[in-house]
């Protein structure tokens, strides 16, 4: 079919040269020369249910309100537009394409109800208007331009019409009902206190500002606009009361505060967003917290940075870098001026305060800042061995005191959290289920919305209680094991099962292995670990040789480097190779990277490190069993579906399944490379091994760049290769069969990038299938896996029944009604069983996320209940543990092996403290990962 996914006849290609069959390449790892078809991805079919109108609706200006209400539930986006070459780069455009209607609600598992941190909006038939500001001259403070904004409307309230508008901040105000005006400029005086950060003047400023409001252009305006317009104005009022982050809002006002360490604190908040669902609107409110910099003197900042240092000594030049690091970009005022005067801080003087001097511009007397600040303000300087804080630009650089210095409060603190703050945190927002369902109810009353202003002259109201919303829980699948096992089979409850009397259904066989242990607490604690691993791994099923094949030794944790090559150069003069290298870790942590890198990217040795504090217990090394089967090619268990041929749209023909993911560098990090990484099943019809693949790309780019890729060989002319292309081919070695299906789980896309993602990814799967054979094309099931987003779903009141042990629904509870998108085919499934995660000195209990999954396209036509059946019965199969997992195996792995790679261009960069800032991270060339070992990458090494 030429005309299957926009692609060109491939009639008019006989004078290029094709690609070659798929069985005939499959040892060919670069694939054929000549270019492949331009093929872009193909629309979604018609749905088989009669669907509403493609076309959009466009009401009269003043009636948004009014046709939202009318087409809530009705999809909104263009027509698919068939596309005959491939874009060279996403779609600048968020409405390309159409995705696919619900095909029905899923009718499999008992019914249930559950409450929804959704609270239902209705709306009155108000006049909406959208005008544009301008404001002169520019600021790119939103603060500012609300501060601007508030006092043009209280010193212009009749010429605005006596109208309460919503501004957003930026560029847009909203009104219920048109102004006097279609266009007008007014003039705004503001006491400029706070945003002149690097003058030196010392007289505080009126500005002036001139503000322009038109009607803007309205060509047809939709719901979409219309929600838009309403989020502003739920979203007016606590702009004006909290500290804004994103969708969030943060203040003391909103809970207690506490100390994180390191001169940072937390506060409490909420997450607020409107969202169009089946129900009509709803505003989803979450419960949050963030990390701050506490508003005290910089001394004090210093001194708990630095934990209780010496401020009287000069400071180190590591303990400068790390200060300067810390403080860059925060703004902090003055303490000894008349009135508050805010600068920005970009660095740390290299002198003390003591050594630095400066010119008068009165009469050009050189003198100290001691001295100045002595003479001007009768001030003594405490701490003059301590640098300056350096403010204003490199030509015009501004010192200032620490000890005279105040942060200004309500500055998010954006660089990553340590481990004991992480942990402070939790300890101190983690709520279970029931008391994270009143803290929110308690959000909704400190809000007040019946009484806010803006919500009244919109004709907004918003529901005070939680959504009850229907629900059903999935039966859990049945996991088989080997049949020589006391029980051959197991039928998991709320989501966690053990391996007792149980054996893996696949043991691995390891007759070549040794041991290295590194740690010098637990030195002499190596056999007696081997024994009783090799004795667990041995009594759940595998074939574990008991003799390493060259003796157990020790050594130091600062010769890992030298330790491992050696191992590696005396099995290099062996016939056999190493199969699997146990490592007992440092005491210290922060080897673990460098080792895997070693092992994994140099010497291509499969290993499994050991915590040796944790031998002690018998479930630490049933774990460790299940991580090394894995790792040396073994299954520890099946979907007992599988092993029928009986999972619909799976078993029938031979499917391969994808999870994709891609992490980004830690905040303040730009500099280091974004790393994708694509998983795929290789051993239909069980679906349980997955095999990885890494790629490093640009640094925030989300969409993989590596999927597909050609390269022009001076000899062999176009080359293909690319992650897709790897795996398929990988898969058809594994299984001697093509994939006649594929199902892409897609781990890590916003809303925003739904589009943008699918047509680029979907256009080069398409790519890497045609690149393999002319006319191979397998209908692709593309699915985005959302774990970043506020729903929460909770038991009801009267319903305990439904709870695990945690306080949390059950494991396998699915909502596709009420809360879902009006006309698209997603849902919520909450996979998992309520954790309870021990930390150094206490117990969490936290309110389990469901995770979202989002069909954006879908050749397979999977019915609601074939895709979440799937979806939650592939959560049973996670290797590493004897619980179902909260998000889909696949993209787990793939969120796994991209955190591994990490490693491999980072290593020890964490461990040191090392930074990278200003024209060396911009002028930086991003890093090229390592490869993997061909033999590492054929187990699953990651796990």
């Amino acid at each position: 079919m030429p005309g299957r996914g926009g692609g060109r006849d491939r009639r008019q290609e006989s004078g290029r040269a094709q690609p070659s069959p798929f069985f005939c390449r499959v040892g060919d790892a670069t694939g054929p020369s000549g270019p492949p078809p331009q093929v872009a991805p193909t629309q979604p079919p018609a749905p088989s249910a009669p669907a509403t109108s493609t076309s959009p609706y466009h009401p009269s200006s003043s009636s948004g309100a009014e046709s939202l209400r009318r087409e809530v539930t009705q999809k909104l986006a263009l027509e698919p537009q068939v596309a005959t070459t491939a874009p060279p780069l996403p779609p600048s455009s968020s409405k390309v394409i159409r995705f696919p209607s619900r095909p029905g609600l899923g009718t499999v598992g008992r019914k249930c109800r559950v409450r929804a941190n959704h609270f239902l909006v209705d709306i009155a038939d108000n006049d909406l208007h959208h005008y544009d500001v301008c404001i002169t001259p520019e600021t790119i403070s939103k603060n500012l331009n609300r501060s601007i904004m508030e006092q043009l409307i209280k010193s212009y309230k009749e010429s605005l019409g006596r109208r309460c508008p919503a501004y957003d901040g930026r560029k847009s105000l909203y009104t219920a009902g048109a102004l006097p005006f279609d266009s007008k400029e007014f003039v705004v005086k503001l006491i400029d206190e706070d945003h002149n950060h690097g003058s030196s003047t010392s007289a505080r400023k009126e500005r002036q500002y001139k503000v322009a409001i038109n009607l803007a252009s309205k060509p047809d305006p939709c719901p979409q606009e219309t929600i838009q317009a309403l989020d502003v104005v739920l979203r007016a009022k606590p702009s004006e009361n909290y500290t804004v982050v994103g969708r969030s809002f943060f203040s003391p006002k909103l809970g207690h505060t506490g100390e994180l360490g390191n001169g940072i604190e937390y506060w409490k908040g909420f997450y607020q967003s409107l969202r169009p669902i089946l129900m009509g609107l709803s505003l989803n409110i979450d419960v949050s917290a963030r990390s701050f910099y506490e508003p005290v003197l910089v001394t004090k900042f210093v001194a708990k940075h630095l934990k209780d240092a010496d401020l009287s000594m000069p400071m180190s030049d590591q303990d400068r870098i790390k200060v300067k690091k810390a403080l860059k970009g925060v703004k902090v005022e003055l303490s000894h001026m008349e009135y508050a005067k805010t600068y920005k801080i970009s660095g740390l003087s290299r002198e003390p305060i003591s050594q630095l001097t400066f010119t008068l511009d009165e009469n050009r007397r050189n003198m100290s800042m001691v001295q100045y600040f002595h003479e001007k303000y009768k001030i003594k300087l405490k701490y003059a061995s301590l640098p300056a804080l350096q403010c204003g630009s490199e030509a015009r650089p501004v010192y200032l005191p620490m000890e005279l210095s105040r942060i200004v409060g309500g500055q998010t603190y954006t660089k990553k959290l340590n481990k004991q703050q992480v942990q402070a945190l939790l300890r101190a927002t983690c709520q279970r289920p029931h008391d994270r369902k009143e803290s929110i109810k308690m959000m909704i009353m400190a809000n007040n919305f019946q009484g806010d202003a803006f919500v009244e002259e919109f004709g907004i109201q918003v529901q005070e209680e939680l959504a009850l919303v229907d629900a059903r829980v999935l039966p859990p699948p049945i996991l088989k094991y080997h049949d020589s096992g006391q029980e051959q089979s197991v039928n998991p409850g709320f989501g966690a099962w053990n391996m007792i009397n149980k054996k893996m259904v696949n043991g691995g066989k390891v007759d070549f292995w040794t041991c290295v242990n590194f740690s010098r607490e637990y030195a002499n604690m190596s056999e007696c670990l081997c024994t009783e691993l090799v004795k667990m791994c041995n009594s759940k099923g595998m074939e574990f040789c008991q003799t390493a094949s060259i003796p157990i030794h020790s050594a130091g944790a600062d010769r890992i480097d030298q330790a491992l090559s050696d191992i590696g150069k005396k099995f290099a003069g062996m016939e056999s190779s190493l199969q699997l290298l146990i490592i007992i870790l440092p005491d210290q942590t922060g080897s673990y990277g460098k080792i895997k890198r070693i092992c994994e990217t140099q010497l291509g040795i499969v290993s499994q490190c050991c915590q040796p504090k944790q031998v002690a217990r018998k479930t630490y090394l049933e774990n460790l069993a299940l991580k090394i089967n894995v790792k040396v090619g073994g299954r520890n268990t099946v979907l007992y579906d599988a092993i029928m041929k009986s999972i619909p749209l799976v078993s029938d023909i031979p499917t391969i399944i994808f999870g994709a993911d891609v992490t980004h560098p830690q905040p303040g990090e730009d500099s280091s490379s974004s790393i994708a990484a694509v998983v795929a099943s290789m051993d239909w019809p069980e679906v349980t091994k997955y095999r990885g693949i890494v790629s490093a790309q640009p640094p925030r780019k989300e969409i993989i760049q590596d999927l597909y890729k050609t390269v022009q060989d001076p000899q062999k002319g176009v080359v293909h290769g690319g992650m897709i292309r790897e795996l398929l081919l990988a898969f058809f070695k594994s299984t001697r069969q093509k994939p006649s299906r594929i199902i892409f789980y897609r781990d890590g896309v916003g809303e925003g990038q739904f589009s943008q993602v699918l047509l680029y990814e979907m256009d080069t799967i398409r790519k890497a299938c045609a690149s393999l054979e002319e006319g191979y094309m397998p209908p692709v099931k593309f699915v985005v896996v959302q774990k970043r987003h506020h729903t929460r779903l909770f038991p009801t009141e009267d319903d305990q029944i439904q709870t695990d042990r945690s306080g949390n629904i059950r494991a396998g509870t699915v909502v596709d009604t009420s809360i879902c998108h009006p006309t698209e085919f997603d849902f919520y499934l909450k996979s998992h069983a309520g954790i309870k995660k021990k930390f150094t000195n206490f117990l969490m209990e936290g309110t389990s996320k469901p995770t979202h999954y989002h069909v954006l396209f879908d050749e397979n036509n999977f019915t609601a209940d074939i895709m979440q059946v799937l979806t939650n019965n592939l959560c049973y199969t996670y290797a590493r543990c004897t619980k179902s997992v909260s998000i889909v195996p696949p993209a787990y792995y793939a969120h796994l092996i991209a955190f591994r790679a990490r490693y491999y261009i980072e290593d020890q960069s964490s461990d040191n403290g090392s930074t990278s800032g200003g024209e060396k991270a911009k002028n930086k060339i991003f890093e090229v990962l390592p490869d993997i070992k061909d033999n590492v990458k054929e187990v699953m090494f990651y796990c």
